[in-house]
């Protein structure tokens, strides 16, 4: 089976199968710019996120999302409204394009009352219902069966709704993803997992872990159609989950996407991630950067200049400013929050 080819392809193949060509009628001014400022908010959010972690205002552990804001900004592009994003630690990404409030996440990051968990979740573990966001989560690879009940919940309401279980490379060879596997496609469940590879998942390389590293052949066994993607191409992401939310919504099953990408920093903010060279860092900024190739778009087709986009970033900072400035004044918790949202024995609510 070749492996998919996806930076300005107009076909593509699952799992060996052609896919139809998706229709192109070339970029949307708009829609670029929504993309080049969705993107630009996740990236300056999580650099003044490492600010503020290494002024000792966040706690406990951070895993910042930038080189990869491609894939949150591209499947949410692509997504309906209702469908569900879950996810793992890396997190804050995924929760911005869900539309949760920036001041919110960055209090929650601060263990602050006026976070969007309380200031009880902080960066692993944020979650919000309203904005179809259904967690971090801290343990590797949960969250691929948690969707997967996610999913069963939606065919069993048949109300037409997709999870997107996100995940990582080093998640990848959890046995729980497996059967997660299985069980979705028993049941023809409408899930598309995304698995979002950065090469080294906590700090070993993907070909000294894993025997197979074309991880969208992951599902082949269970008859799961699967494509590698440019993860770093927010349009390329779109056009494939477009593709993958449909076979999954039209009751097929589910999907896999191997989004190709790369993290900047380290693991987490602990991580001095020696496991790589900083000319391999640096080469990718140079030539791989999503936020860039979205401004070259623009730039080509006429759609903004250089002035546009300062704009477009100064005002990103001043969002991101004011949800600083939000979660570093906004008080503790009261200690009676310890009591809330615990559940007894018997299920009740406490």
């Amino acid at each position: 089976m070749a492996r998919e080819q996806t930076a300005g392809a107009g076909r593509r193949k699952a799992n060996g199968a052609a896919a139809k060509p998706a229709k192109d009628s070339g970029p949307d001014k708009e829609e670029l710019l929504s993309y080049y400022r969705d993107m630009l908010l996740i990236r300056r959010f999580e650099e003044r996120a490492g600010q503020l972690y290494g002024m000792g205002l966040i706690g406990g552990f951070c895993h910042l999302y930038i080189g990869q804001e491609a894939i949150a900004v591209g499947i949410e592009a692509a997504k309906r409204p209702g469908d569900q994003f879950i996810t793992g630690y890396r997190d804050h990404g995924h929760m911005l394009v869900c539309g949760m409030d920036p001041r919110e996440v960055m209090a929650e990051l601060t263990g602050r009352s006026g976070g969007s968990s309380h200031g009880k979740g902080g960066s692993m573990h944020m979650f919000s219902t309203e904005a179809a966001f259904y967690g971090g989560h801290g343990i590797v690879g949960a969250q691929v069966s948690l969707g997967t009940g996610l999913a069963l919940a939606n065919k069993y309401r048949g109300d037409g709704k997709v999870a997107f279980a996100f995940y990582g490379d080093g998640a990848a060879n959890q046995g729980q993803v497996y059967e997660s596997f299985n069980m979705a496609q028993v049941w023809k469940l409408p899930i598309v997992y995304v698995i979002e590879n950065n090469e080294y998942a906590m700090g070993t390389a993907i070909d000294r872990s894993s025997s197979e590293t074309r991880l969208y052949k992951r599902g082949v066994s269970f008859n799961i159609p699967g494509e590698e993607v440019d993860g770093m191409d927010v349009t390329a992401v779109k056009a494939a989950t477009l593709r993958a939310a449909e076979h999954a919504r039209s009751g097929n099953g589910p999907y896999l996407l191997e989004m190709k990408t790369y993290r900047y920093r380290g693991h987490s903010m602990s991580d001095p991630a020696k496991y790589r060279t900083r000319e391999e860092v640096d080469e990718v900024r140079k030539t791989r950067d999503p936020i860039d190739h979205v401004e070259e778009m623009l730039e080509k087709h006429g759609f903004a200049d250089e002035a546009a986009m300062k704009a477009i970033d100064a005002d990103v900072k001043r969002i991101v400013a004011d949800a600083a400035e939000y979660a570093r004044t906004s008080p503790e918790p009261d200690p009676s929050e310890l009591y809330t949202d615990v559940y007894t024995s018997t299920g009740a609510a406490a």
